[in-house]
């Protein structure tokens, strides 16, 4: 839970300012975080209604002098547009390279950029090899923020999950697949171990240890089944019997399948051996408990 990552983080330097751009699941509780450390945070939303929605942005309208005064640090968590191009480039480049305080800017990637592996390790040292459109794109628009002059650091993540989003959804909805295909992992990432990375990443930029890549990820990627296992498990309830992969991809949507079709394991040493951070959640299971939790 998240009061538990503030006991292990150190607050941002004093005045400092946070822009996040995109508060869906991970901005949000990046948002939330740096709150409960203090931290002046402001966070975009496309629609004024929306949930967390601090200010707007969006393709129409513009951000405000007002927000930009004295930010800090940036976080972009927008996905690119269809043509490749980020959106908060796109509109705000020059506001943030005229920024006067601006000390750190952070965009949320995917590891979908190595492509596929056939289940080997990838880590920061690997070619990038992207395959998927989307894929595709977030490349594109790593070498946008990075080609700046602005002090950037990219992030790479794999599968998002946490309360809410997880394999207790589709358990208690009923519509669990047990898809089997053998040799297939995937690595992942809960919520909180995002929001504490990232927030113990920019403090130690600051400190002079600032890579511009970084793979967040936990300790164990493993396959669909052992994690849907574990979580009917603990959540009482039983599984439906497994379809091969060969069966199940005739009714699968585009998006589905394209997850299906790579297959690597992402290395978190950098984050976790070299630079320090001690993941909360560093397996499925601890993982999987916490999102329980949230159910009683």
């Amino acid at each position: 839970m998240i009061q538990h990552i503030v006991k292990q983080l150190d607050p941002l330097p004093p005045k400092s300012k946070l822009i996040i751009f995109g508060g869906g699941f991970s901005g949000q509780r990046i948002a939330s975080l740096g709150r409960r450390l203090g931290t002046k945070v402001l966070c975009s939303r496309r629609k004024e209604s929306s949930e967390g929605a601090d200010f707007i942005f969006n393709t129409d309208k513009k951000v405000s002098n007002e927000v930009f005064e004295g930010v800090t640090h940036v976080l972009s968590c927008i996905p690119p547009s269809l043509t490749g191009e980020d959106p908060v480039l796109n509109k705000l480049k020059t506001q943030l390279l005229n920024s006067k305080t601006l000390k750190w800017v952070g965009y949320l990637s995917t590891t979908g950029v190595y492509g596929d592996t056939q289940g080997e390790w990838v880590d920061e040292n690997t070619s990038p090899n992207p395959q998927q459109e989307r894929s595709i794109r977030r490349f594109s628009c790593e070498q946008q923020w990075l080609g700046t002059k602005l002090p950037v650091q990219i992030f790479r993540l794999p599968g998002i999950y946490g309360p809410g989003r997880s394999a207790f959804e589709s358990l208690m909805a009923g519509t669990t697949k047990m898809i089997d295909k053998p040799g297939q992992v995937f690595s992942r990432i809960h919520v909180d171990d995002i929001a504490g990375a990232v927030l113990f990443l920019i403090n130690l930029y600051s400190q002079g240890k600032n890579p511009s890549l970084v793979n967040i990820a936990d300790n164990l990627p493993t396959n669909n089944l052992e994690v849907i296992a574990f979580a009917a498990k603990i959540a009482k309830k039983s599984l439906p019997s497994k379809i091969p992969f060969e069966l199940a991809k005739e009714t699968m949507s585009p998006m589905a399948l394209s997850f299906w079709q790579e297959n690597r394991k992402v290395d978190n040493k950098l984050l976790c051996k070299k630079l320090g951070y001690s993941l909360m959640y560093p397996d499925f299971k601890s993982g999987l408990t916490n999102c329980f939790s949230y159910l009683k």
